[in-house]
Parts: C-alpha cells; structure tokens; sequence
C-alpha cells in the first residue's frame, strides 16, 4: 500500500513522540485519535497525535519541515496545533504553526497558556486536520503501529482510537499489559521477544495467529547480537542489533502460507521506528561469508516495502530464516536534529555475525558449514572404530583412562554402543566448536575432550558512504 502524505507526516509525529517517551524513562501513553468533524465537505478527519513523555520543544516541527515540504500537499492544510508541559512548568503551552506562511518569523503563533494548578505532569499533543479518507489512515496507521509492536519499546504503550459521526469509538490498537514488561529488560530482549512473537504470525502477517506456524516458543532457535560503534565519549553512541530466528517446519508442503521458504525478509528498524533499509547494512549482508553458516545468497533485492528479501540457494525446504536489524542511538537528544544518519557498515555487520554465531552456539547442530556437515557424516564410522580400539584392548589400565576421558563408570564397558555413542557425540561436539571459529583462528586444533571459549577476532572497520533518515520511512 502507497503511503500518502498524510501518512507519512503522522509516521513522523509518532517518531518524535517516542524520543519524547524513552526519555522519559517512565512509563508512557502514545494515542493516535482520529476523529471525523461532522459537518464539512469534504469530510475532514482531525488527527490528535498525543504522548505523556518530556515536554516538546519547537525546533523539532521547525526543522522536520524545512526538510519535506508537507505544506504542498492537497490533504493536509499546512497547519499543526502544539500543546506541551515539561514537569517543571506550571503551565500548558499552546502553539499555532503555518507552514503555509513564507516568511519563517511569522510562523508561530503563541496561544495563551493554560494553568496547571498546581498539578505535576508531563506531555505533548500535536493536532491535524486532513481531507484524507478516515478507512485509509487507520489502515496506514495500524500497520505503522504494527510494526512497531515488534520492537516491544519498554515502557510505552501505544493506541489507535477512531472516532465516526455516529459517535462510536473504537479502539483499533492498544499495546497489551504483557508489552509493559515489568522486569527490566534490555533493548535487545525486547526486540527478541517481539519478533519471535512475529514470526508466529500466520505468513509473518500482524494480525493472524496460525497454528500450522509453529504456535509455540520452543519450536524457535533464536540468535541475538549487539555492535557498538567506538566513537568519543562525546558522541551518542550508535548501537546496531540484530536477531536471527532459524525454525524447522513440519511439513513445508502443507503450509500454505509460508511456500516461499526460501527467502528472508530483513526488517529494519531506524530510532525505535520502521524504516527502509540503507544501502550500508545492505552491503554489510553481503560481504557476511554466509557459506560459515552453510547458507549462499543466490539473490537480493529491496522489495517495494523497503525491507531486504534475500533468496537462498540451497535452504533445505523444511526450514525458514526471519532476520531483523535495529539501528539507534543509545543517547537521545530533544530537539531532534534531522540530518542523515550515518550507518556504519561494519557495525551491521558484525552484529548479523554475533546473533549467527549465538545462534550456531545455543543449538546444536544449527547453521553449520558444508564442509562441517561433510565431516559429521563420517563421525559414526571413526567412534566405531575408536570404541573397537578400546573395547577390544587387552590392557585394563588404558581402558581405565579411556573410560575416564569420556566420563563412563567401568561398570558401563560391556556397553559397546554407550561408548560409540559417548565418542561420536564428542567428535560432533569438537568439530562443531570449530565451525563457530573464524578461518583465522583455525590454525591450532581443538582436543575431542578439552574445550576452549571461542573468541572471534574482529572484522576491519568499514564506514557506510551514505546516510538514512528515519524521514525516509
């Protein structure tokens, strides 16, 4: 679906209407009201865009507009109406922006302000009126809304309320109690936490729970990372995570809605916020060596969603990979400056890599290489033959130490398939570990029973040419 002006101008509300509420820190509302004025023609739809974050200030609509000219837009009539409070005020600002006016300087329009009487709070409304039709707004709006569910933003709660002429209101949208999640939780559980909760949607749609999907938790292997960029302790630290979700299905022939297994929609989130994935983390899918991870990219493109769809060559019909990717700032600043933010290729990167190896690491046997899957196939015939070599050995003490390496009770000899098996699982275990490493650090050979902690050297430092906006939407 084409995103209108209208639309768009709202995604953008919204946004400053989130910064307002992570910084905050406490928990907050975000309302979307849509309202329908019965007598106009044509029909004009009051939107209400309202957060119970920090106070706003102006700068922040000021420079959103001087960088898309809304105003030029036939549905919307150039207007935004701004009421703010800061907890320290005393009192509830009232604002008036044109767009429409050339000349900056008569722009704002003061209102009177309102007492607070006494009372501690803290918000911002911005308001709207548009000539767009109200079916399309919520539809718009719900799927932004949507998809923002997916980042399970602590501590926020979102809805969307319309309003008809009849006078019924119905509430479209409203964050569960379970989005509020009383234990502290990082940014990137949430996000976990919100996409396993997509990926069990009937298709990966928002509003359709299939149980053919794998309905259940335990049916995902999940893999997370976290990159940050190294820049002076003066800056807001760029943060860039990523979570890799790996399902077997069942029975792939028979699930309708997930037919096309063998490609991966890469959402992107930018600032807590949909977005259209930048040309850097774009690059940085590509230069992954996936074939450590026993996939190959035979194509990738950026759908008309702006989501990355990449097709795999050889993924096995029974399995699926969902990938998600969320760039931020661990620092936010209000006003919000509106210049393009620059994404640090390597950044991405690398925290693709990390959730794939955190992947590779909490589930046996997942995402391993071609080559280490070759080697697999032969463990059975060397275990036999190890298992033969101690079994049938005449000499009590060298049993004795075999046994004692791979944790079996003398008791347990006459067992021939225990210690095969015992043995194979250890060589799988070995060669496993290897896989995790990187092709540097493959130079020294691990031992079938001593394991090391595996630490992967750090990839070079590449920066991304361009940058993205969360305007971009």
């Amino acid at each position: 679906m084409e995103i209108t002006c209208s639309q768009r101008l709202c995604q953008i509300l919204i946004c400053s209407a989130v910064q307002r509420c992570r910084i905050s820190d406490q928990l907050c509302r975000l309302s979307v009201v849509l309202k329908r004025c019965p007598d106009s023609d044509p029909p004009v739809i009051r939107v209400s865009i309202s957060d119970t974050g920090i106070g706003s200030c102006l700068q922040e609509f000021q420079g959103l507009i001087y960088r898309r000219n809304h105003a030029s837009a036939e549905k919307w009539d150039g207007m935004l109406f701004i009421t703010t409070t800061s907890i320290s005020d005393n009192e509830i600002f009232h604002y008036h922006l044109n767009f429409k006016e050339s000349a900056a300087a008569r722009r704002l329009t003061r209102l009177p302000s309102t007492t607070k009487n006494g009372l501690k709070f803290s918000g911002t409304e911005v308001s709207l009126s548009t000539w767009e039709c109200i079916d399309d707004l919520v539809e718009g709006i719900t799927c932004f809304f949507q998809k923002m569910l997916i980042l399970k933003v602590p501590k926020v709660a979102v809805e969307l309320v319309v309003e008809r002429m009849t006078g019924s209101r119905e509430n479209f949208l409203l964050a569960k109690d379970d989005n509020l999640l009383p234990c502290p939780m990082s940014n990137i559980e949430c996000l976990a936490l919100g996409f396993q909760d997509y990926v069990l949607k009937h298709g990966n749609m928002f509003d359709k729970q299939c149980p053919a999907c794998l309905s259940r938790r335990e049916h995902l292997k999940v893999g997370s990372g976290v990159a940050c960029s190294s820049d002076s302790l003066a800056s807001t630290g760029q943060l860039m995570e990523a979570v890799v979700i790996f399902r077997e299905l069942p029975d792939a022939s028979s699930l309708s809605c997930l037919r096309e297994c063998s490609t991966t929609k890469v959402i992107y989130f930018q600032d807590f916020l949909p977005s259209v994935i930048p040309q850097s983390p774009l690059n940085a899918l590509r230069s992954i060596d996936w074939e450590n991870y026993g996939l190959t990219i035979k194509t990738y493109v950026v759908g008309e969603s702006g989501h990355a769809v990449i097709e795999w060559e050889n993924l096995p019909p029974s399995t699926h990979i969902d990938i998600v990717l969320h760039c931020y700032h661990k620092k936010v600043k209000i006003p919000r400056t509106w210049q393009k933010t620059q994404v640090d290729r390597n950044l991405a990167k690398k925290a693709v890599k990390l959730a794939l190896d955190n992947l590779k690491e909490r589930y046996k046997g997942t995402l391993l290489s071609a080559h280490a899957v070759k080697i697999c196939s032969y463990a059975l015939d060397l275990a036999r033959t190890i298992s033969n070599l101690i079994l049938l050995s005449n000499d009590k003490e060298f049993q004795g130490e075999c046994l004692s390496l791979l944790g079996l009770q003398p008791q347990q000899m006459g067992e021939g398939k225990e210690v095969e098996d015992c043995i194979q699982e250890k060589i799988i275990a070995v060669i496993e570990i290897n896989d995790r490493k990187s092709r540097k650090s493959r130079n020294a050979p691990d031992f079938l029973f001593e394991a090391e902690n595996i630490h992967e050297p750090e990839d070079e430092e590449f920066q991304g040419e361009e940058g993205v906006s969360i305007l971009d939407l």
